[in-house]
């Protein structure tokens, strides 16, 4: 039984005991109940007749509900587009040798595009990333298989593939434009929460902000990699819906959840990434198999994950130090190995998150003012801004790489001094 599964029959036992103590308590009352029914009703009976003359009659009416609302109407047409995405792990059996997959996450995925014979669905890439191979859960309890196309951990966003038979007469959902949406406005979730006992599962509350400044995190490591803007909303969002549509009253995307704050007391606080940002990281995904940001070419590590003797004369305890440069119009501009980022164009870099968030700031062929220590020299380098691609994970494996220590140019390995901690995501900022 999985664990999703087992979670389920827990509370299924919690509900039946509540039922059983009920029960219980009815069984006991009734002998007394039935005494007193049959007393009152003798004496109702008797008054009735005393009163019959003056009693109005009781007639019943009947009532009519129409539960065919908006969102009664989107849900019905949304649903079909809506995919559990189970990512599965590769594990060695200790008695057979033989490898295994076996199910290790369970998330949601949305139909946002059909070309030829390729239906294509959007999900967070914190739902695929580390997986052997990736599943979808159909509305009608199908299970398909699908490939990743590509992911991008700096937004939290994958793309997956799979047949368009799959999604034979459903139409993909429509992107909207979430720069247009009101504070207010009612949405609905559709996702996978607490496993595929609970698929499909649909809650709906509103807008509570536009933009939120919300941490991205690498899954394994978390690692910060950048903060960016993102949805807030009361709409009961639950491990599982992660991937999945954050829909306004017109069945449109708005954004897909990715998070919620899960702390003790609060409650109603989900986040869902914007749809216009992943209208360009899907396009992109789809187009190339990367999605494309803005870089130096550098690989770095935060000033306070270095050690002490490599940092010896410089005047801060915050910032980036370059461990290697790999662009070479990067290297011609003047950066080296060595050197602590302290502050790109007008804002201030204490680590490796300020540094992306000041370079997403900028596009590719863009010039920043770069400020450094070079031990302890002040500098201020003018740096061509490159292209970086985030990996292709077209086989569904995560993309962190964590085997590297400083080498080359930092003069300093796992093999030097014990110092095993990796770059992640190689290629750098």
């Amino acid at each position: 039984m999985s664990k999703q599964g087992s979670g389920v029959w827990k509370w299924v036992a919690v509900c039946v005991v509540s039922a059983v103590v009920g029960s219980g308590s009815t069984m006991a009352a009734l002998p007394w109940a039935t005494r007193h029914l049959q007393a009152s009703s003798t004496t109702s009976t008797t008054s009735a007749s005393n009163t019959s003359s003056s009693t109005p009659a009781v007639t019943s009416t009947s009532v009519d509900v129409n539960v065919n609302s908006g969102i009664t109407q989107l849900v019905k047409k949304a649903s079909p587009a809506v995919a559990a995405v189970v990512n599965y792990t590769s594990s060695q059996d200790f008695f057979t040798q033989q490898s295994q997959d076996q199910e290790s996450d369970i998330g949601t995925g949305v139909l946002i595009e059909k070309s030829g014979d390729t239906a294509y669905l959007v999900t967070n890439n914190h739902v695929v990333e580390g997986g052997s191979k990736v599943s979808l859960v159909l509305e009608s309890g199908k299970h398909v298989s699908a490939e990743v196309v590509g992911t991008d951990p700096y937004t939290d966003l994958a793309v997956l593939k799979t047949s368009a038979t799959n999604f034979s007469g459903v139409e993909p959902l429509p992107l909207a434009n979430s720069d247009n949406i009101e504070v207010g406005e009612p949405v609905v979730a559709i996702g996978t929460p607490m496993g595929l006992d609970f698929a499909d599962s649909v809650t709906s509350g509103i807008v509570s902000a536009k933009s939120r400044e919300m941490p991205v995190q690498e899954p394994e490591s978390e690692q910060t990699l950048d903060y960016q803007s993102v949805i807030q909303t009361d709409a009961a969002i639950n491990p599982g819906n992660s991937g999945g549509p954050l829909l306004n009253i017109e069945g449109q995307i708005i954004g897909i959840t990715s998070s919620k704050i899960a702390e003790e007391g609060v409650e109603g606080m989900g986040f869902a990434l914007p749809a216009n940002l992943v209208k360009v990281v899907t396009s992109e995904i789809i187009q190339s198999g990367h999605a494309t940001h803005p870089a130096l070419g550098i690989e770095a590590y935060p000033v306070d994950e270095v050690p002490p003797s490599y940092l010896q004369g410089v005047p801060t305890n915050s910032g980036v130090y370059v461990v290697k440069v790999t662009a070479a119009a990067t290297k011609d501009a003047g950066l080296k190995a060595g050197d602590v980022i302290v502050r790109i164009n007008s804002t201030n870099v204490q680590d490796t998150a300020d540094l992306r968030t000041a370079l997403f700031a900028t596009k590719p062929g863009d010039k920043v003012h770069v400020t450094v220590y070079r031990g302890q020299k002040k500098l201020t380098l003018t740096i061509p801004v490159q292209k970086m691609s985030t990996p292709n994970d077209a086989n569904g494996q995560g993309q962190s790489d964590n085997s590297q220590g400083f080498g080359d140019e930092g003069g300093y390995s796992s093999g030097e001094g014990g110092y095993s901690q990796g770059i992640p995501f190689t290629g750098g900022w």
